[in-house]
């Protein structure tokens, strides 16, 4: 049985895979374990596109599993991408990025990470963001 920090790190691990073949590999080792993960690559205008990283995050975690389509479950991905993403919208107002969003699942917890380079030319940024959620069973 894992717990809210176990699953939190499972999906700061995916989000910080370097690509996809690497990312599949770990979703499937996850899924050993019974955490259910999903990751998508997102970028451009991260604060005007908040909406975009949320439906990504949601399609995403639909299409591996992760959730199925209905609004609890949709609600929880959408509330936790937004806290996720208003930790790292301080330092990327106004600026691109470029990098990941991963969802992972076990049982009732739920955590959204990003991971992403933001800035201007080569001078880039680093940043995450974490959210959680607590859902029913699924």
């Amino acid at each position: 049985m894992y717990d809210s920090v176990d699953v939190a790190r499972a999906a700061i691990k995916l989000a910080i895979t370097p690509n996809r073949s690497s990312e599949e590999v770990l979703i499937a080792k996850l899924g050993e374990k019974e955490i259910r993960g999903a990751a998508v690559d997102i970028g451009g205008d991260i604060v005007n596109s908040i909406h975009v990283v949320i439906e990504r995050a949601i399609i995403a975690s639909r299409k591996s599993g992760v959730t199925k389509e209905c609004h609890v479950e949709d609600g929880a991905i959408a509330g936790a991408s937004r806290e996720a993403i208003m930790q790292i919208a301080a330092k990327a107002t106004g600026l691109n990025g470029g990098g990941k969003v991963a969802v992972c699942r076990h049982k009732e917890h739920l955590s959204v990470c990003i991971f992403m380079s933001i800035g201007l030319l080569h001078l880039n940024e680093v940043v995450i963001g974490l959210g959680h959620r607590s859902l029913p069973s699924g």
